[in-house]
């Protein structure tokens, strides 16, 4: 099941992985396949292309990075259940490293996709050589949660022309210049039966059950595990991240390093991809250099005792 009939001009994937369950977990790859992995996840709501820019200048500096749809999401398959819980999203990361050849990955995660990657290295499914997080950790603000709920929730019934898309995100992200040719919206929507345009995600995910208490100390129980080299990139402008809750990640993994992008809201890597890149590039050539040994050993399996927390979903 999906959202509707990809537009005209919405760029194939180059992939097709298999996910948890037999779903097809769509992606993008950029570089050469030799070279270090780096599986780049995205925020709820959004798609791989978010990290177009990102994939492109990893894959130039010889690395070979992979960007692929959440289940939910984009050109991957909608959950046959409808559940889109924490759990799942890392048995399907685990089945998209699997396909690439079990290498050891590096880990980049944007909200969502960052507590996926926490989750799935501090509760030790997944042996990553570096964990990046981008505007996400245990403590998040629950104003910025709402507005981000309140966006995808909206127009329910559909839009009318891509100029309603654009305008509802352009009242999100005011920050971002809005684009006068709207074909770049065609990957953000689907045209359904009834000649609407709807959001290309699941809208069974908003429904799915939310707790961000239990979630914070999940998440907060992953990040004292943390042993690999780290790095927080928060947007300076982000309504979801606070300096407080970014200080707070600090403390719990504090040999990570922290980068605070200004002018960027929550989208860090769209607001300011140029600041964005230079710095993940950076700090993989400290830790995971191209054509050497990660600094981080492999781990030599799951830490004994850690059990899966309870499968909720994680914010977009």
């Amino acid at each position: 099941m999906t959202a509707g009939t990809r537009l005209p001009g919405t760029p194939d994937p180059m992939h097709i992985w298999p996910g948890a369950g037999g779903i097809r977990i769509a992606g993008d790859a950029w570089g050469n396949p030799d070279g270090p992995l780096v599986v780049l996840q995205h925020g709820g709501g959004q798609t791989r292309h978010a990290w177009g820019g990102t994939g492109a200048l990893l894959g130039a500096a010889g690395y070979y990075a992979v960007a692929f749809d959440a289940r939910g999401h984009g050109d991957s398959d909608w959950a046959g259940d409808g559940l889109y819980g924490q759990d799942v999203m890392v048995r399907d990361l685990e089945c998209v490293i699997a396909a690439l050849g079990k290498h050891r990955p590096v880990l980049v995660g944007a909200s969502m996709g960052g507590g996926t990657s926490l989750v799935a290295v501090g509760e030790g499914h997944v042996d990553a050589t570096a964990l990046i997080m981008v505007d996400i950790a245990p403590r998040i603000e629950p104003e910025g949660i709402d507005k981000i709920q309140a966006f995808m929730t909206q127009k329910p019934e559909g839009f009318d022309s891509l100029e309603e898309v654009a305008q509802a995100i352009s009242n999100y992200q005011p920050q971002r210049v809005r684009p006068k040719n709207l074909d770049g919206l065609v990957k953000n929507v689907r045209l359904g039966a009834d000649g609407k345009y709807h959001w290309h995600w699941d809208p069974r995910m908003r429904a799915a059950k939310r707790d961000l208490e239990r979630r914070q100390q999940r998440l907060e129980a992953c990040a004292r595990r943390l042993a690999l080299p780290t790095l927080l990139v928060r947007g300076g402008l982000s309504d979801v991240l606070s300096e407080e809750g970014a200080q707070e990640f600090l403390a719990l993994c504090p040999h990570c390093e922290y980068v605070n992008v200004t002018n960027a809201g929550h989208m860090v890597a769209g607001d300011r991809n140029d600041i964005f890149g230079t710095s993940v590039i950076a700090f993989l050539g400290r830790t995971v250099p191209v054509g050497a040994e990660p600094v981080h050993p492999a781990h030599p399996g799951r830490a004994p005792g850690i059990e899966a927390g309870e499968d909720i979903n994680d914010v977009p």
